[in-house]
């Protein structure tokens, strides 16, 4: 059994870990409620705009349109989200997983280059051959450092062109979508080329259209794509605060636990040491007096 100032010194140690870990619970939890806010907001936005461009592709023949190519096979562009800090479960370990899946098994044997969006999933990948490098995104490297709508504007416009020159013939996102703070999943969506929605009854809804639906949908397109990039990179910053609240939370949990636990044991061995030297007292006096 460890001695008494072993003990002391875990008991120590633990409530300092514990004082960490309780003080990133409740940074995440604030974090939290402006990202999850954020996301909750722009959300229905996102979902009309989405709702409008497939009412009107419904009802027209996207396959001349750049985006909307399907080239066939190709170059394969995966872009990975992840977080820049860990200490947040598996939040970043998951991404990275279902990263190698798609390298090695799904698209296996073609030309895969990874865009890294958070540090975490760079470091893994960052001496691959697979790590996409583009000088003219070095600024804007780090999206988490200023989250705003005109930075990722400017990434997706980036890959938006590299479709277009044929760099890639596939972009696909890897993240995950935010549901709530326990709960988060692992998307992995097709960015492009553009899936067209197979006509309906009620495709293209009552509109008056000016100057016209192939115009507007022309226009239509990277505004969507743009919104669709900004979205899932909201989805995966108010993730990450999610799970590192949960995983926060755990560890607390689990600190609590392990110092009670360790004041028993310390009780336990002090009530064993005061027990020892009463019996040598004892003995003690025995001695003395026989």
């Amino acid at each position: 059994m460890p001695n008494l100032k072993e003990i002391r010194n875990r008991i120590q140690s633990v409530g300092s870990t514990m004082q960490i870990t309780s003080a990133m619970k409740m940074v995440s939890a604030a974090k939290l409620k402006r990202a999850q806010d954020a996301v909750n907001q722009m959300r229905p936005y996102a979902n009309k705009l989405k709702e409008i461009l497939e009412n009107l592709s419904a009802t027209l023949d996207l396959s001349e349109n750049a985006f909307a190519e399907n080239r066939g096979e190709g170059k394969v562009l995966v872009v990975g989200i992840t977080s820049n800090r860990g200490l947040c479960g598996g939040f970043n370990n998951n991404i990275i997983k279902r990263v190698g899946v798609l390298i090695n098994e799904d698209y296996s044997g073609k030309n895969v280059k990874l865009m890294c969006l958070g540090k975490k999933i760079k470091d893994v990948y960052k001496r691959t051959d697979h790590y996409y490098i583009n000088d003219t995104l070095a600024p804007i490297e780090d999206v988490f450092a200023d989250l705003t709508y005109d930075r990722i504007s400017l990434l997706s416009e980036e890959i938006m062109r590299g479709f277009l020159a044929k760099e890639y013939y596939k972009v696909v996102l890897v993240y995950n979508r935010f549901v709530n703070a326990a709960t988060q999943t692992i998307e992995t969506e097709q960015f492009l080329p553009v899936v067209p929605t197979v006509s309906g009854d009620n495709a293209a809804g009552d509109y008056i259209f000016e100057p016209g639906k192939q115009e507007i949908v022309e226009d239509l397109i990277p505004k969507t794509l743009k919104l669709q990039l900004f979205k899932a990179i909201r989805d995966s910053f108010a993730a990450e605060h999610g799970a590192r609240m949960t995983a926060m939370h755990k560890a607390t949990d689990n600190a609590k636990e392990l110092q009670r636990n360790l004041k028993l044991s310390y009780n336990k061995a002090r009530q064993a040491a005061i027990t020892n030297e009463i019996l040598e007292i004892v003995g003690g006096a025995e001695a003395l007096n026989s």
